[in-house]
């Protein structure tokens, strides 16, 4: 069974995901027509399939919207799915994002948000960036159940075990893929302090995962979402200010759009003042310091997402190149950040 996108264009849905939607529909007293559904895939996203499903409802002049999420192949290998979902559904019952309106093993249907998404170059103004930092300081504060241990290094550990098991011994060689377990090592001993805020972070705050509505922020997408040092969801969002993934070329990363120290210190500044706090400068610069050294481990990070993804997902995408860029640019910028403490591969 099939849904009929705009522009003559199908989305094909699995069945078990068009039997929630008619059971949806149904419930909320509609008498859905297949020829009159219409569906819109929504791009940028890169681990699951998103589309908006619309149809009128039996009310006159009503247009009921979802959307439902597709889930992408070879997810199992980045976060446990069912996890996912219990922070989705802690989320949604405590004020954050979508609500869950049902769900299968193939994907899930939630509430189609009536608000914008953002673009690349909104993380760019300043007025949307301070809404943006007060939220992220909200988002950090949430008390999720369960561990509130740092996941960063574990992930990162399994991450490139991964990948090393599933590229060829060429591909590990040339993205220098046996060097990571010393680089991760590394870090995480030259970043964990026992002063270090440690908050529940999003860990994926690209643009298309950023909605607006009346100076409202709403984030979407908790897949990546777990406890981990808040510095490195600032450097995470800082490095995707480099991306635009609504491009011909949207796996082209272009650093020459990474914000400068001045930018990101009033990040940071607006994130601290948020709760009616007065940061000083001390603080702020401090804060902004770790930040940026956090930005090895988010290369790294997306770097090993892309080699797995360019083995496991079908979403075009070229995961491939992708990593290669993070990679460069960890080499590039290890240096500077790292100093005489990261020379052991240089």
């Amino acid at each position: 069974m099939a849904v009929k996108k705009n522009e003559s264009i199908d989305v094909n849905l699995p069945p078990e995901l068009m039997e929630l939607l008619f059971s949806l529909a149904s419930k909320w007293g509609d008498e859905l027509d297949l020829d009159a559904m219409n569906g819109k895939h929504l791009s940028g996203a890169m681990t699951n399939a998103v589309y908006q499903i619309s149809w009128p409802a039996k009310e006159e002049k009503v247009t009921r919207r979802v959307l439902v999420r597709v889930y992408g192949e070879g997810v199992e290998h980045f976060f446990d799915r069912d996890d996912e979902i219990r922070t989705f559904e802690f989320l949604s019952k405590n004020g954050h994002g979508p609500k869950l309106l049902d769900k299968v093993a193939e994907g899930r249907i939630e509430e189609f948000i009536e608000a914008r998404t953002l673009s690349a170059d909104d993380l760019r103004d300043r007025e949307v960036s301070a809404l943006i930092a007060k939220k992220l300081r909200e988002f950090h504060s949430i008390d999720m159940p369960g561990t509130k241990e740092t996941v960063l290094w574990g992930r990162l550990r399994n991450w490139l075990e991964k990948a090393k098991s599933l590229c060829s011994t060429e591909h590990i060689e040339e993205l220098r893929l046996g060097d990571f377990d010393e680089e991760i090592s590394l870090l995480e001993k030259e970043l964990t302090s026992e002063t270090q805020e440690i908050g529940f972070c999003h860990n994926d705050l690209q643009y298309g995962n950023i909605m607006i509505e009346d100076k409202a922020i709403t984030f979407i997408d908790y897949e990546y979402a777990c406890y981990n040092p808040i510095a490195y969801d600032f450097a995470n969002h800082f490095c995707e200010m480099a991306a635009n993934y609504h491009t011909d070329t949207p796996h082209v990363l272009d650093y020459s759009r990474y914000p400068g120290s001045d930018e990101r210190r009033t990040f940071i500044s607006s994130y601290l003042s948020s709760a009616g706090n007065h940061p000083s400068d001390e603080e702020v610069e401090k804060l902004a310091d770790i930040a940026e050294k956090y930005t090895l481990a988010n290369h790294l990070f997306w770097g090993l997402w892309g080699v797995i993804s360019a083995q496991v997902n079908t979403i075009d995408f070229n995961y491939v190149e992708y990593s290669r860029q993070r990679f460069e640019q960890y080499w590039l910028t290890k240096p500077e950040l790292l100093g005489n403490s990261g020379q052991s591969h240089l």
